[in-house]
């Protein structure tokens, strides 16, 4: 356990990306790392971003939205910002992490003007299928 890398997937509100980033990685790569998601700010765990994940049998339910201070540590192999506004204001970390953007559209902002739920998950099935093809090719596309 102590070998896996851990990784924090910051976002601006920790309620969408972050938070799908964080669920591929528990899913996906348990044996390697050791993820950990949180926001600039706290915004709630978006329903639909829950119901795009639980689609493709990964449960992120049980996850909150939360800040660098609700965090259990401070200290990171990687932080990841997952959108432009928290790649900008990244804060600092102890022992000075390696920071990779990799910036993902906003699911919410594209299914803004959506006439129903139905249509707004086109945009947070294409993004979610991006974040998980990223933490797929992990630690490579940490490069």
């Amino acid at each position: 356990m102590g070998d896996r890398m851990r990784i924090l997937f910051l976002c601006t509100g920790n309620s969408c990306r972050s938070q799908m980033a964080e669920g591929w990685a528990r899913h996906l790569k348990v044996d390697t790392i050791e993820p950990y998601s949180a926001g600039l700010e706290a915004h709630g765990l978006n329903p639909l971003a829950v119901r795009a994940m639980a689609e493709v049998g990964v449960d992120i339910s049980g996850q909150h939205s939360k800040t660098i201070a609700d965090l259990p540590t401070r200290e990171f192999d990687v932080v990841v910002t997952v959108c432009g506004h928290a790649n900008e204001n990244c804060p600092f970390f102890p022992g000075a992490p390696r920071v990779v953007h990799a910036g993902f559209d906003d699911p919410p902002k594209l299914a803004a003007g959506a006439a129903s739920e139905d249509e707004a998950m086109v945009h947070y099935r294409r993004v979610r299928d991006e974040i998980r093809a990223f933490v797929e090719a992990m630690p490579r596309s940490l490069a």
